[in-house]
């Protein structure tokens, strides 16, 4: 695995945001998953979903985008670790309260220490944790 995904950047690439600096940092990592392998936590698909059926619900996308653009997550080389769950009583709940977290954030924070990868995410409050916890930033 080179990186550690998390669904902000992902959801950069069918919902646009009024920051351009984020909106470039997506389409970064999209273009670098020509040759990188993502690895994203076991909650990920569920996160990613209910970003989709909200956007939807907001009538932002349709439900062709939305199938669509699962498609294309799909066919992109993202790989999701098995052992998230078992680190989420210990471990990763121990890291959201250290940096003041979700455990749904934390448990991306995790991951990156635990394989020794970077992270590309856009939430404020993860990166400043994985700032502190000094995991990397993948492509900054």
């Amino acid at each position: 695995m080179d990186f550690v995904l998390d669904n902000s950047v992902a959801m950069r690439w069918l919902l646009a945001t009024e920051k351009a600096s984020d909106q470039r940092y997506g389409e970064t990592i999209l273009k670098a998953m020509a040759t990188a392998q993502a690895v994203v936590p076991e909650l990920w698909h569920l996160e990613a979903a209910n970003v989709l059926l909200s956007a939807e619900t907001r009538v932002e996308v349709d439900t062709a985008d939305v199938e669509a653009f699962i498609s294309h997550l799909m066919s992109l080389p993202i790989k999701t670790d098995t052992a998230t769950h078992s680190q989420a009583f210990g471990r990763t709940l121990s890291l959201a309260r250290a940096y003041k977290l979700s455990t749904y954030d934390a448990a991306y924070l995790e991951l990156a220490l635990r394989e020794g990868i970077p992270i590309a995410t856009l939430d404020k409050d993860l990166l400043k944790a994985a700032r502190k916890a000094q995991v990397k930033i993948y492509l900054e």
